[in-house]
């Protein structure tokens, strides 16, 4: 059913339509960004919010009717294990910001241990509708892994390059789940542009963020997992209701943030949500190209030189830079960079609260951290940030933030010392 409420696409900066029986990337007019269109007349006249709600679904696939892919079939596979992840309030770290309400969504518990997840799964779907035969993306690391995770599911021969410089971890996690893994000279920025070179020449199917619209269609069932998440919590505590509530994402491509808000945005269209929440972009300060935009006060994402220990948001072009900036303009939000020191303090920070998280997760902490501390949110404001990613996905950083436990000899008297009794 699902797959009829695919209405098409609309070019995000010249607002070109297509039609739904097209195949494309970007706009054919202009090279901009496609948003997916839903039936959303149809989808009104057909499914109600409690049809969503009474779902006993928990992965994204609750949201089927609000997909533009039908079911990928593979039943009790890591397929259907995607999305609906956790939301933890913790006292304790919204007690040191000086909040009253703090949550994380914790992202490091999709199957391959990140965000990415969403996204591939939509992917695969839409692949295996067109009946395509190889799957190519660029990746750091992690959209690799979902993308290779999800496939290895579905049998589905794919191409990943990575730049040489990702995490070991990382790069296992590929090779393990059987796809055939290139190490490029090069940033994740040279990787992206070889993929679609191979994707141009070769007719394979990119799975890149922030060139194939279907991945935005991934990531905003996050935003449909917090609007219901956030249904529950203003009817449990009265006194959030009328708050609006804060969202902090790490960005690198921008691709998170844009299909975070894409999300929203079509839950307003079908009339289930009256305002969208204030979204907050985070990037490193070594890879801040959204973040100069919007000081700037325009829409001219500069390409900068990516230099960041967070290796999933180490972009110098965004792909996806102009609707992610819009995602925090839009929404009353902001975007904020952050230092690898502040990053590499984040990350025992949320662990001591029990939340591994990677650098790039750990980012968009940080910027919480910092835009308490510059007044951008009050003490009533509620605040949720988005783990991306799993800490053991780079277990090098994590290393450099807590440093090295000290090694004794097996005696009482050293156990003593070592504990400073």
């Amino acid at each position: 059913m699902a797959e009829h409420f695919f209405a098409g696409y609309r070019c995000s900066f010249c607002g070109a339509e297509y039609g739904p029986e097209e195949e494309l990337y970007n706009c054919p007019r202009h090279g901009g960004n496609l948003d997916i269109l839903l039936d959303t007349d149809r989808i009104r006249r057909t499914i109600r919010p409690e049809d969503i709600r009474s779902s006993q679904e928990r992965s994204l696939w609750r949201y089927l009717p609000l997909l533009p892919v039908p079911s990928p079939g593979g039943l009790e596979t890591p397929l259907w294990a995607a999305g609906g992840t956790p939301t933890y309030f913790l006292p304790a770290l919204a007690s040191q910001l000086g909040l009253q309400h703090f949550w994380v969504k914790d992202e490091s518990r999709n199957p391959t241990g990140s965000f990415k997840d969403r996204a591939s799964a939509i992917v695969i779907a839409r692949a295996r509708q067109i009946e395509t035969d190889i799957i190519i993306t660029a990746s750091s690391g992690n959209a690799g892994a979902a993308l290779a995770g999800m496939a290895a599911a579905a049998g589905q021969p794919t191409i990943i390059l990575v730049p040489k410089s990702a995490p070991p971890a990382k790069i296992a996690q590929l090779q393990v789940f059987g796809a055939k893994v290139i190490l490029v000279n090069g940033s994740y920025d040279t990787a992206f542009d070889l993929s679609l070179r191979g994707t141009l020449k070769f007719g394979w199917y990119s799975r890149n963020t922030g060139f194939n619209p279907f991945t935005a269609e991934g990531k905003k069932t996050a935003a449909f997992e917090i609007w219901e998440w956030w249904q529950k919590m203003t009817a449990r505590h009265p006194s959030l209701q009328g708050r609006d509530l804060s969202i902090f994402v790490s960005v690198g491509d921008g691709n998170i943030i844009s299909g975070i808000h894409k999300g929203f945005r079509d839950l307003v269209a079908l009339g289930w949500l009256e305002k969208i929440p204030r979204l907050f972009g985070v990037q490193a300060e070594g890879a801040a190209a959204i973040v100069r935009a919007f000081e700037a006060g325009n829409e001219q994402i500069p390409r900068v030189r990516a230099r960041t220990i967070a290796d999933s948001i180490s972009v110098g072009l965004p792909r996806d830079g102009i609707r992610a900036l819009r995602a925090a303009t839009q929404t009353g939000g902001a975007y904020l960079a952050v230092s690898d020191h502040e990053i590499l303090q984040a990350i025992p920070q949320l662990g001591r609260v029990g939340v591994f998280a990677e650098p790039a997760g750990a980012a968009a902490y940080a910027g919480l951290v910092k835009a308490v501390a510059n007044g951008i949110l009050g003490p009533e404001d509620p605040v949720l940030v988005i783990n991306t990613g799993n800490g053991l996905k780079d277990v090098q950083a994590a290393q450099k933030a807590t440093g090295q436990p000290p090694v004794i000899e097996p005696s009482l008297r050293a156990l003593k010392t070592a504990l400073g009794m």
